[in-house]
């Protein structure tokens, strides 16, 4: 059985070993005990968990999978529920996975440099075996440089938050190991929503529709995907809910998020009333809060999923106050 060391300090040759015999593999057949998974499949089913939840998706519904799980399952042979059941092992929601697989997902995760580093190692002796990137696409995107593996959403949840919740929501929780898997799991969640909320609004900002493409790639750091409903003050359905997130360009994420600005049941935009009062006279402030660049409503694509009106109301109430703000 292979010990945590096979995890997190695998190494090319190993791996290159590993990829021999996933490629000569026959299929799994209905009925019969899979073969083990080996230490690559098992860390990049870790490492497609940034990617898709396996909670959404049961014994009937596994074929609809998102990708990476339909690639990864046909490159090693298996049916999509192997993916997902190796996916809730890693992530501590079955008991059916060694400990040390928990274990490696608790570091891992909580490391993003040594998973991309990992997943680096994984895919370059996948193509060294002859695993071509239409088998295994490069789902990270990290293969072909050095760039670190980032998270999104990070910034709107503090270490702090994220302790507080897991203790609160999980009080019987006292063995180490689990607690910062719960942690590493909060963050992933967090990850998880963004991209999905960038998706929803198109990669595009909802309040003046900016969107930077460059090279053919979506620039980074010019959108944020953050709650309405902040995730501190959001239970666990809220903080995964697409409806309780914006995309905007930063000088509107910050704006929304200080209550410079708010959103209506209409989906009407509203500036500050003393805001408002200046953006005429002030063309540095004209450009940010005008209209144009500034919409009247929120800029949605037609079929995006509308936010949630509670989840505005929150923010009216709790966020957007006609005083001044500093």
């Amino acid at each position: 059985m292979p010990t945590a060391a096979d995890y997190l300090a695998i190494t090319p040759s190993p791996a290159r070993a590993q990829w021999r015999s996933i490629v000569v593999r026959p299929w799994a057949v209905e009925g019969r005990r899979q073969v083990a998974f080996t230490p690559v499949e098992t860390l990049l089913c870790l490492a497609a968990s940034l990617l898709v939840d396996h909670r959404r998706y049961g014994g009937s519904t596994a074929h609809r999978a998102e990708e990476p799980v339909p690639s990864l399952a046909q490159l090693f042979k298996r049916p999509n529920s192997s993916i997902l059941a190796k996916m809730a092992n890693l992530d501590g929601s079955r008991r059916n996975g060694a400990r040390h697989e928990v274990e490696v997902a608790a570091r891992l995760l909580g490391g993003q440099d040594e998973l991309a580093s990992v997943y680096r190692i994984i895919v370059r002796a996948a193509r060294d075996v002859g695993v071509t990137a239409e088998n295994l696409p490069d789902f990270l995107y990290l293969e072909h440089d050095d760039a670190p593996l980032i998270l999104l959403g990070q910034d709107e949840v503090s270490t702090s938050d994220i302790v507080d919740a897991v203790q609160t929501e999980h009080p019987g929780v006292t063995d180490q190991v689990t607690e910062l898997l719960l942690i590493a799991a909060a963050r992933v969640g967090q990850h998880r929503f963004a991209r999905d909320v960038l998706r929803n609004h198109a990669h595009r900002c909802v309040f003046c529709g900016l969107s930077v493409t460059v090279d053919d790639r979506r620039a980074p750091r010019m959108l944020v995907a953050s709650h309405i409903k902040p995730w501190r003050d959001s239970g666990p359905r809220e903080r995964l809910d697409v409806a309780n997130g914006l995309t905007a360009c930063p000088t509107h994420d910050v704006a929304f998020d200080t209550g410079l600005l708010t959103v209506n049941g209409g989906l009407r935009i509203h500036i500050h009333t003393d805001l408002h009062r200046k953006v005429d006279n002030d063309p540095a402030l004209h450009a940010a809060f005008g209209r144009p660049p500034l919409a009247e409503r929120l800029l949605l694509p037609a079929d995006a999923l509308p936010p949630q009106r509670a989840y505005l109301d929150w923010h009216r109430t709790h966020v957007y106050r006609e005083t001044p703000t500093t």
